[in-house]
């Protein structure tokens, strides 16, 4: 089976922003809203410039950008849990896709490692 991980990305992205949407614009929600808008969109921009590539080396680098976009998107995705309690269904379902996403991002990042060592 194929994964279309530049849709997956992208349906990622689009169900952080509308979650988001949702919430409170409080004093402390404002600014972790800012910051987990910009690391879970730049996941998917990222990907998809990943496969837009000029070579290896910039291949490389751009994946390597996507795990940690997608890791700090898991972090801030754990402060709005925190802060916003009412939530938690919603986020959990949100940070396990991250974290699926994570896997996919360190198994693509392991593999070409591996590559560039032998």
């Amino acid at each position: 089976m194929q994964y279309d991980l530049e849709n997956r990305t992208k349906i990622f992205s689009k169900e952080v922003i509308m979650f988001l949407k949702r919430l409170q614009k409080d004093e402390i929600n404002r600014h972790i809203i800012s910051q987990l808008v910009r690391s879970a969109t730049s996941v998917g921009a990222n990907y998809c410039e990943a496969n837009g590539a000029s070579s290896q080396r910039d291949f490389k680098h751009k994946i390597f950008i996507c795990r940690k976009e997608i890791q700090e998107t898991k972090y801030r995705l754990e402060l709005i849990a925190e802060s916003n309690k009412d939530e938690k269904d919603s986020v959990e379902k949100l940070w396990k896709e991250a974290h699926e996403l994570t896997l996919i991002f360190n198994k693509i990042s392991t593999t070409l490692r591996e590559r560039t060592e032998k």
